[in-house]
């Protein structure tokens, strides 16, 4: 499920800022942009995400400024000294050999390499930020797992709506078989009429087979009876207070099913405008399943 949670500090000229954010993905993948130099920090956090977290693609980013990071150089006095003796070194060379060999400004010199460098803070000075960073940590994945839990209720309550939805639909199933049955006797006793053109009606052995045959082949009951057992599913996994996205994901694929069989089944308008309306409720409910831990 989608979730976010940010955090700043400040310590020692240094600030920096979290920002924890989710989405739904069937499993759980981490991925953490941080800085260099945060020895410990990275395995910390994977490590109390994965203790919090169950299922969701989780991205991480921590920026870390400090003063002297900001455009401050400084040169390098061991590699200015390298570069002017290998230098005078070709120059030297070049000049025996009879090559010409051009003015070399100074501007020419600090572009090369490692002579002119940022200053970073050393590692003595990052090492309260380590702790300062490692320390905001737990109150960081509260505050994501807070707002997970916020979007979770969310979704529970649209779920609830949706199960209910569902249960009041298969209560109108089940209401519409007594009609159904009659008109499939009324159509089925008109179409042997005809067939036999008597004038007396049709044989009521025959069209008692038939009906058999029919209810048999047509019986929704059992499906109904089925979606029945996965509301009551989904209200116990929607209770249950524990990750059941996996869960309701199969569930949802049993409630399509069954939706399925009672439309080709149906043989009865008011029938199959039930069974359409469910399915139009089971894919709204798939849609939201994803987005559950």
């Amino acid at each position: 499920m989608t979730g976010y949670a940010s955090a700043t500090g400040e310590l020692n000229g240094f600030t920096w800022i979290w920002d924890l954010r989710s989405v739904n993905a069937r499993g759980l993948d981490i991925r953490l942009r941080l800085p260099d130099g945060l020895d410990g920090v990275e395995d910390q956090l994977r490590k109390s995400l994965k203790q919090n977290v169950a299922r969701g693609n989780i991205s991480v980013t921590l920026r870390v400024s400090h003063p002297e990071d900001d455009g401050q150089y400084a040169v390098n006095p061991e590699r200015l000294a390298q570069a002017i003796s290998h230098l005078s070194s070709i120059s030297a060379e070049a000049e025996m050999r009879g090559l010409p060999v051009a003015q070399v400004s100074a501007a020419d010199i600090a572009q090369l390499r490692g002579v002119i460098e940022v200053r970073a803070a050393n590692a003595d000075s990052r090492a309260p930020l380590i702790v300062a960073l490692k320390e905001q940590i737990p109150s960081l994945v509260d505050a994501f797992k807070a707002s997970r839990l916020e979007e979770g209720r969310s979704l529970a309550t649209i779920l609830s709506g949706q199960v209910d939805t569902v249960e009041t639909l298969v209560e109108k199933a089940e209401g519409l078989l007594d009609a159904r049955s009659q008109a499939q006797a009324d159509g089925l006793r008109d179409a042997m009429a005809r067939i036999i053109d008597a004038t007396e009606g049709a044989d009521p052995d025959r069209i008692a087979q038939e009906l058999a045959l029919i209810a048999v082949k047509t019986d929704v009951r059992e499906e109904l009876d089925r979606l029945k057992a996965h509301v009551i599913a989904a209200r116990s996994h929607l209770n249950a207070g524990e990750p059941a996205g996996r869960k309701l994901d199969f569930l949802m694929q049993e409630f399509n099913r069954e939706a399925n069989t009672l439309c080709s089944k149906a043989q009865f308008n008011e029938l199959t405008s039930v069974g359409l309306d469910l399915k139009h409720v089971i894919d709204q409910m798939r849609e939201q399943v994803q987005n559950v831990e």
